[in-house]
């Protein structure tokens, strides 16, 4: 079954999305007429949606256990498609499972069951094995970004999983990387292939950055200055190099956030909110952020440290550049630094000429409140935006991004108005609910 036009252009609105792209449209085709499937390509050219679409088609409307089941390697990418689906406005409910999320909450979740559940290998094979939910109804199967599974250690999980599923009647991985081996576990069988990993979909630049000594963080602050005021992604591989590049930011006045697997869970998230929201224009990551996160459009990123392998590379550089944009990687190597053959040599080398006047210390305009009421509450962006407006006093331009979660939202002000909208909307109500205001 496939999507109405009229439910696709209304979806398609609820999105801010004009049309579907290419890849899009031909998987809309190939995953209704085949049950075996794999969509490579690149990140950020909608590989989500690319698969939602006809998988929702396919939902049974009377039907009330889990039907569809998405299996993803990161905590962020289980919200980050939780969060479109709701976005979608399709009526079916939905929910992610995690690792680092309150079992009680998964078991109120999973009473009323999810047409489709989003889950973490390692948590969904828990619920497995405690017969949380049946698996009988479940018809799909989605290996979301398989091989970023497979490479951290979930391989045994999955089989798990899988061999729980009697009833499959439709397969799809997908990935933004050329993987050669299909995992035999998964059981596809001649897969229908959409391949758009060599399509030219972004106008990327590749700069190589020299740093004139071993220690590259005064450079990665010289380069920030000199990108100026505008997003974007500093790569590093290990955490502890985070905490010493982050110190080191600080210590310069460059505010920021951070991002690594290290992290508790929740400041991993309001760290991608303030991004999201411009609190933050820089954010310091692992390749934890190289795929499978929600971040807007970035200008730049910056390889600090060298990615071991070609995966890796493009990942990273897959978070700028994306759908018909144009961005840049910028790569810093230190004087007799080896640089890895897929990087091409011959790529472009940046000079940074310092000049007082030429130099721009990024500067957030913007800060995050945060509201102790959620969608739970059923509160709703509309809601908050009322209260802040209202009696908040703001101004239509001086109230940003609003991402509401089920106990709670976020709210991005303009930073000179922060304290002031505190005072106005502190201890008000929205819905029935009496919430609380504070800057995060």
């Amino acid at each position: 079954m496939s999507i109405s036009q009229k439910n696709l252009r209304e979806i398609l609105e609820k999105l801010n999305i004009e049309q579907l792209n290419p890849m899009q449209e031909e998987a809309q085709l190939v995953i209704e007429s085949n049950s075996d499937i794999m969509l490579l390509s690149p990140t950020g050219t909608g590989k989500t949606l690319a698969f939602l679409l006809p998988v929702i088609a396919g939902l049974d409307t009377d039907s009330n256990e889990v039907q569809v089941l998405i299996l993803v390697p990161s905590r962020e990418l289980a919200i980050q498609i939780e969060q479109v689906i709701r976005e979608m406005g399709t009526g079916f409910k939905t929910n992610a499972v995690y690792g680092g999320r309150a079992g009680s909450q998964d078991k109120i979740d999973l009473k009323h069951r999810p047409a489709i559940l989003i889950g973490t290998p390692g948590r969904v094979a828990d619920h497995f094995r405690k017969e949380s939910f049946p698996t009988e109804q479940i018809h799909t199967l989605i290996l979301d970004e398989f091989d970023k599974s497979l490479e951290i250690g979930f391989e045994s999980e999955m089989i798990e999983i899988v061999d729980s599923l009697p009833n499959l009647k439709k397969r799809i991985l997908t990935s933004a990387t050329q993987r050669s081996e299909i995992p035999a576990f998964v059981g596809l069988r001649n897969p229908a292939i959409i391949d758009y990993l060599h399509e030219k979909i972004s106008d990327l630049t590749v700069k190589t950055i020299l740093s004139p000594g071993r220690d590259k963080r005064p450079t990665l602050v010289d380069t920030i200055h000199h990108l100026g005021n505008q997003p974007g992604i500093v790569f590093c591989n290990f955490k502890d190099t985070i905490q010493e590049v982050s110190d080191f930011l600080l210590e310069n006045n460059i505010g920021h956030g951070c991002f690594h697997g290290g992290m508790e869970q929740q400041d991993r998230e309001r760290s991608l909110i303030k991004f999201r929201n411009g609190t933050y224009q820089i954010i310091v990551a692992t390749d934890l952020a190289a795929r499978g996160i929600d971040v807007p459009e970035i200008k730049f990123i910056i390889h600090y440290q060298l990615p071991k392998h070609d995966h890796e590379f493009i990942h990273r550089n897959g978070r700028t550049a994306r759908m018909h944009s144009e961005g840049t990687a910028y790569v810093l190597i230190s004087e007799n630094e080896y640089l890895p053959d897929f990087i091409r040599p011959d790529q472009t080398r940046e000079e940074l000429v310092k000049q007082d006047k030429g130099y721009v210390q990024p500067v957030s305009t913007w800060e995050t409140l945060y509201i102790t009421g959620g969608r739970r509450d059923k509160i709703s962006k509309g809601d908050i935006a009322g209260l802040f407006l209202k009696q908040g006093g703001l101004e239509n331009e001086e109230l940003g991004l609003i991402e509401i979660k089920q106990d709670c939202a976020f709210v991005a002000v303009k930073a000179q108005k922060a304290d002031e909208v505190i005072l106005l909307t502190n201890n008000s109500k929205l819905k029935k609910k009496k919430v609380r205001v504070s800057l995060i």
